[in-house]
């Protein structure tokens, strides 16, 4: 691994030097050009006008007086690009070589329509001609937002679904098959993806640039393998930042805001304070040699877990409540077992004789603990990043930059992860000019003081009473209870009343004693478990890392006739989790390697009416076979009319989990889906469906014998799975995009039929430790069937191997699985500024995934959002209110299942310009009026956030 870092980083030096100081380059003349920038109509200067050299990447910007110096290597004559954010971008002709005093002027303008991207096809291009649907926001939108900050703005974009895992961490995705860690989507930042090596899913923004560097949103619904790689599955987020040759000086961020308002059970009973500030500052020297540096911190308490739904089954046999509960935000309730399974306990029989047949087929749990005393819910930020760019000729640049992000947060996965003290940084070297660009980078993540916090629960449990003398004491204490107190016969089982005193008489006695939240005693086993490594412990310690070469060119130098675009990508995942995440233990490194590349032609036909582009990329991941992705599109325009049809491709590969997982999560051992782990566990030695085998549970609960064929024979073995293997998307689109009245009102509407193959989920299997026969019980061995009958063992968890039910991956390979939907957005541009936009999503899963898998559509059928906004209400007046809702739907995963019902909120924004001291004033609330909501079953309850901040810009006009 070592040598790969070391050669990576070589060749781009080397690579860098070729295209820097290579050729040698002789410049006849020097062109010098320097003027003054004013707004049309109030000739006031303009501060901060981005000012280009078309066709290089030499330029420089405006300074605090309007005016602007430049000198290129290059004779007239040349043309300069003038843009800036709100202003029509005017192009001007330099024919000669000496101009001074050059005035231009630049006009208001809305951008409505106007924006360049570059996502689509991976060149600037019109946002209106763009081949796919692309949303964007700019720096005004940004700014504007009625949402507490940017990123969760996001989600007011057409196409968008957010989820939210904590205040700090909200996982964005688009057209079905959402998850709190969404490993169908990419995001990424200056061209770096984000995921987390270990996760393979983006962390968020918790290390992406704060507000003050944002230069721009760009996402793209749909597949986009074909361009983007694996992973490019449903969408792809790109955040730019902003130049510090383009962006310069100082500016300075600070909100206070309060959450947790009208608390509710479980939750804090009084508003809670939140704090978020930030700072840039950047500076440019002779147009050659320029620095950024960003501080952004933020601090809040979380959002709590209180949800008491019960995960299992709601009763058992015909009891007025469930002994074996378990409650989506309890933990330590998951471990649970049997009790008719105690009836050969030799200790019990000896002490109770033929009376240990009076304990009932019934499933028991421990008492668990609520979350809140468990997680750490100090949601906290800090987030660090710096710059170099030196251009090394007015047609290549080279920049170094640095991200780092740490801080803690709560993220939902197979279990409540407590991500407390995580750390991830990232190193960029990229050298790019107008035509392409050659970067390396590398993600290194540091897991802190992270834990698992059901494990947390379990261990605090096992840690003062072990579950196999807490079991003895409830069987013991069930008994006596009911024989002795109640004079229930010997043998007999009861009435549901007999059976319910029992119950609760038996838990008093096992819990007498038990560590009680709190307490110092609680405190210190907290502290304890918290503080060794799984398996011991729930300590997480995981510094995995994923290493990066990527490179682009474009021929539009070379071909006239076309356009043409290659590129290529290697990457290297190393996993580092000291055996808390992976078989990483030492010695037995894990990497996986990756490579891709990619070929795009585009050509205008039909008077440059039409456009047609076709792409293909392949990529090899070296545990599975070679996938091709290929993309063609074609738009056609007339006049601002824009009707666009294409055929989209993508894939996902099993993820680094997918792939190496060897964890014990209570519940089951999850296990890569690679052969190697089903062999090393033999998953398939007298296996069952825990689907089939709940199904079994229930029979037995409601008073079916173990051994009665009709429950048996519920039972479906398990003999294999499909080989674990890429997932694969089909997508065809069509859409239409126009500027109409005037240009005062786009439209754009898309609809997408999506076909995927090979659809990777997971399910899991129950093995018996002896054979069992469904429905012919003369062969069947009584022990295993007992064994079977039970959620989880007693045996410690320390020992790997000894669990009986096994959650691996695997693929749906006999059937295709569909789904489509539609999207509509509309914006219009009223008089007098105002805007009133708003877009309606439609998605559906078409397709029956069996109860064997995982059914994660978990996307909401219909999802709408208005905006009434003025941002130029008067010269220092601006507002914006957001009205969001979704409809109820199903989510599923592997924590919890469940049904999310519908939003309805509201987001609103009130801004004052503070013109002379370059500051803008913002008073705002998100999720205004306090309708609590949940975006996942088993996420946390979202309140509102009311805030009030400044923002200061030394360059703000």
């Amino acid at each position: 691994m070592q040598n790969f870092t070391k050669s990576t980083w070589l060749t781009v030096l080397l690579l860098v030097a070729i295209v820097s100081f290579g050729p040698a380059q002789v410049f006849a003349q020097t062109t010098t050009i320097s003027g003054t920038v004013t707004e049309e109509g109030t000739n006031e200067t303009l501060i901060g006008v981005n000012i280009v050299v078309k066709g290089r990447v030499i330029g420089t910007v405006t300074d605090m007086r309007g005016n602007f110096n430049l000198r290129v290597n290059q004779a007239p004559p040349l043309t300069l690009v003038f843009s800036m954010i709100g202003f029509g971008t005017k192009e001007i002709e330099i024919t000669e070589a000496n101009v001074n005093n050059l005035r231009v002027t630049m006009a208001e303008q809305s951008m409505l329509g106007q924006e360049v991207v570059v996502s689509a096809s991976r060149v600037e291009e019109s946002i209106l001609q763009s081949p796919v649907s692309i949303e964007k926001m700019d720096i005004l939108a940004i700014r504007d937002t009625p949402a507490d900050n940017y990123y969760k703005g996001i989600a007011n974009l057409k196409g968008v679904d957010v989820t939210t895992s904590s205040i700090n961490f909200q996982i964005i995705n688009a057209r079905g098959f959402n998850s709190t860690g969404n490993t169908r989507f990419v995001q990424l930042t200056d061209g770096m993806d984000t995921q987390a090596p270990a996760l393979n899913f983006p962390i968020g923004n918790l290390n992406g640039p704060s507000e003050l560097d944002v230069e721009s949103v760009e996402f793209i619904p749909g597949a986009a393998s074909a361009l983007y790689g694996p992973n490019a599955f449903n969408g792809i987020l790109l955040v730019n930042s902003k130049s510090p040759f383009e962006y310069q000086g100082l500016s300075a961020f600070y909100k206070q805001g309060v959450n947790h308002i009208n608390g509710r059970p479980g939750e804090p009973q009084s508003a809670q304070p939140m704090y978020e500030g930030s700072i840039r500052y950047a500076k440019a020297f002779n147009n050659k040699f320029a620095f950024k540096l960003n501080a952004s911190y933020m601090q809040a308490l979380d959002w709590h877990g209180t949800d008491q739904t019960d995960l299992s089954r709601e009763n058992q046999g015909n009891l007025d409540f469930n002994p074996g509960a378990n409650r989506v935000h309890v933990f330590g309730d998951e471990v649970a077992n049997n009790l008719g399974l105690l009836r050969n306990v030799a200790a019990l029989q000896q002490a109770f004789g033929p009376a240990v047949n009076s304990l009932p087929d019934q499933i028991v749990s421990r008492t668990g603990y609520d979350e809140r005393h468990l997680v750490d819910y100090n949601a906290k930020n800090l987030k660090l990043s710096g710059a170099l760019h030196y251009r090394v000729t007015d047609k290549s640049e080279l920049s170094y930059v640095v991200n780092y992000g740490a801080g803690t947060s709560v993220y939902t996965g197979a279990q409540r992860y407590s991500l407390a003290n995580f750390s991830i940084i990232q190193h960029k070297l990229e050298m790019k000019g107008d035509n392409y660009f050659l970067r390396a980078y590398t993600t290194i993540e540091n897991s802190g003081d992270s834990f698992i916090a059901d494990l947390t629960g379990v261990a605090i449990n096992d840690r003062w009473k072990s579950n196999t003398a807490w079991f003895g004491d409830y069987a013991g204490a069930y008994l006596t209870n009911l024989i002795q107190g109640q004079g229930v016969a010997p043998g007999q089982l009861g009435t549901p009343q007999q059976q319910a005193a029992a119950h609760r008489f038996a838990r008093d006695i096992a819990d007498t004693g038990r560590l009680l939240p709190g307490t110092s005693e609680f405190d210190a086993a907290k502290n304890a478990v918290r503080g060794e490594v799984i398996p011991r412990g729930s300590l997480f310690d995981d510094r995995s890392r994923m290493n990066m070469l990527e490179g682009q060119y474009d021929f539009k130098n070379e071909i006239d006739f076309m356009d043409l675009q290659v590129g290529g990508s290697y990457r290297v995942y190393d996993l580092r989790s000291n055996g808390t995440i992976f078989a990483d233990v030492e010695g037995n490194d894990i990497t996986i390697e990756e490579i891709g590349a990619f070929a795009q032609g585009a050509k205008r036909f039909v008077d440059d009416k039409l456009k047609l582009t076709a792409s293909i990329r392949y990529d090899k991941n070296e545990n599975f076979k070679g996938q091709f992705n290929p993309r063609i599109s074609g738009v056609y325009t007339e006049g601002n009319s824009n009707f666009r049809v294409s055929y989209q491709t993508g894939f996902r590969n099993p993820t680094t989990q997918g792939q190496h997982i060897d964890l014990n999560v209570v519940s089951a051992r999850l296990i890569g889906g690679l052969p190697f782990y089903r062999e090393k566990y033999n998953i398939f030695e007298n296996a069952f469906s825990l689907a089939s085998v709940n199904n079994y549970v229930a029979a037995v609960g409601s008073g079916l014998s173990p051994v009665d064929p009709r429950a048996t024979g519920l039972l479906e073995r398990v003999e294999s799975l499909p080989e674990l293997r890429p997932e694969r998307v089909q997508s065809f689109e069509v859409g239409y995009k126009s500027l109409l009245a005037s240009n005062r009102l786009l439209i754009d509407a898309a609809y997408y039929y999506n076909i995927y193959n090979d659809f990777i989920t997971q399910t899991a299997v129950r093995r018996a430790p002896g054979p069992v026969f469904p429905g012919a019980m003369p062969n069947t061995d009584q022990g295993a069937l007992n064994a079977i009958n039970a959620p989880t063992l007693l045996t410690p968890i320390t020992v790997p191997g000894m669990e009986n039910t096994f959650q691996t991956y695997t693929n749906i390979v006999d059937e295709e699985v569909r789904a489509h939907g539609a999207a509509i957005g509309l914006t219009y541009s009223l008089p007098s500024n105002y805007t009133l936009s708003g877009n309606y999503n439609f998605n559906r899963l078409i397709s029956d995934i069996g109860e064997d898998f995982l059914n994660d559509f978990n996307t909401p059928e219909h999802k709408t959002n208005i905006t009434f906004a003025n941002r130029k209400l008067t010269e220092k007046l601006g507002f914006g209110v957001t009205y969001r809702y979704q409809s109820a739907f199903r989510w599923e995963s592997t924590f919890a299942q469940g049904d999310v019902p519908e939003v309805h909120t509201f987001d609103a924004q009130v801004s004052y310009r503070l013109k002379e001291l370059k500051s803008i004033l913002k008073l705002g609330g998100s999720n205004l009026f306090n309708q609590r909501y949940i975006l996942n079953f088993g996420g946390p309850t979202v309140g509102a956030i009311y805030y009030f901040s400044i923002t200061f810009d030394e360059l703000l006009n």
